[in-house]
């Protein structure tokens, strides 16, 4: 029986690194599991849904999507989860002609 990498699997299933399904699947990932660690983290700071949703000023439906998938929510939301949560936040965004970097 053959055996293939994860590497292999993705690209035969989900297309290859620079493709457009795979670049929306890696973002899709990625949100989904910056969510993740937000709800781990509100736990393990013993803050429900609607605690952490009035400590930056949204509804607990938004906390409960943001934790579900991060990707339909403002940097601006984002930005205050973090804080609220006290965590390190670097964003670096490179242009052609400009270069911007955010820590909080």
């Amino acid at each position: 029986m053959k055996s293939f990498t994860l590497e292999e699997v993705q690209d035969k299933l989900i297309g290859k690194i620079g493709t457009p399904d795979r670049d929306r699947f890696e973002y899709e990932l990625q949100m989904d599991l910056i969510g993740k660690a937000i709800k781990q983290t509100r736990q393990e700071r013993k803050l429900t849904q609607e605690e952490l949703g009035k400590l930056i000023g949204v509804q607990k439906s938004q906390i409960s999507r943001i934790e579900g998938n991060a990707s339909n929510v403002t940097i601006d939301t984002l930005m205050r989860v973090f804080g609220a949560l006290q965590a390190k936040v670097k964003l670096q965004v490179e242009l052609p002609h400009l270069k911007i970097s955010l820590s909080q």
